[in-house]
């Protein structure tokens, strides 16, 4: 890791587990300059199938140290945490700045052809009041297909990237989406993507699939105050053991090979 510079302005990003390495990933490629603290709730995973009260309690925890390590601007790289959390956390910490992760309905709307789309989103997101407004504001002229996927997040949670289990898993959730008759597809967990291959060969070369890691960068860099000559950093902290962890993080290409630190929050 890096020492600390801190004359620039520490970047805080959390999610359930190793989902919101999809999002570091794409904020390393797009900030290389700046300094992160990454911190997944590994012993809490994956949020989907939680309670949303203990959603937020996590939530607020993990804020608190992540504020305690002078994160001002912190990324919720969780849809789920996102669509629970995110309005509560900016109410109890007025003094951060928080960038959230939401499906991406609207670019989804944009690209399709055909006006049907799916999204493909834990229960919880699924069931949210966020993702109903989304749909409405952004595609209200679209058929829109949600898809809950109980299991999915958790397996990927667990290392399960490929093969027959992954495979079980997928196959009705894609079976109900290719029902749907759509041409575009919204992974709406930070997870998601690390299936991206199993799911685009169920669902066949005409289906595109909207990942929101990029345009979240992209917010994250219009709203991060970097001072010029900063030195760059990484931290990864984990609440709990996961051997997923530090096999998906060789496998994104902007992220350092670092000692995962644990942490009990």
């Amino acid at each position: 890791m890096t020492p600390a510079n801190t004359s620039s302005p520490l970047i805080g990003a959390f999610d359930s587990g190793v989902g919101g390495l999809t999002v570091l990933d794409a904020l390393r490629r797009r900030l290389p300059q700046a300094q992160f603290v990454y911190l997944g709730d590994v012993a809490c995973a994956p949020y989907g199938e939680r309670e949303p009260a203990d959603v937020v309690d996590r939530c607020h925890r993990i804020v608190a140290h992540l504020a305690s390590l002078g994160a001002r601007l912190i990324v919720v790289a969780c849809n789920t945490a996102t669509v629970t959390a995110i309005a509560e956390l900016r109410r109890r910490w007025p003094d951060l700045r928080f960038v959230g992760v939401e499906p991406g309905v609207k670019p989804a709307a944009m690209h399709s052809r055909s006006r049907r789309i799916a999204v493909m989103a834990t229960p919880a997101t699924a069931a949210s009041p966020r993702l109903r407004d989304l749909i409405a504001k952004f595609a209200n002229d679209v058929h829109v297909h949600v898809q809950p996927c109980p299991g999915l997040a958790a397996l990927i949670e667990d290392g399960v990237h490929g093969g027959s289990a992954l495979h079980a898993t997928l196959a009705p959730l894609c079976d109900a989406i290719r029902r749907a008759d759509v041409d575009t597809v919204v992974l709406g967990c930070t997870h998601y993507p690390f299936a991206a291959d199993a799911i685009r060969a169920l669902l066949g070369p005409q289906v595109t699939l909207v990942d929101t890691a990029t345009a979240v960068a992209e917010r994250v860099a219009t709203v991060h105050s970097q001072t010029e000559g900063s030195l760059p950093g990484l931290r990864v902290i984990s609440t709990g053991d996961s051997g997923a962890m530090a096999l998906l993080l060789s496998r994104c290409h902007h992220l350092e090979q670092v000692t995962i630190e644990r942490a009990s929050i």
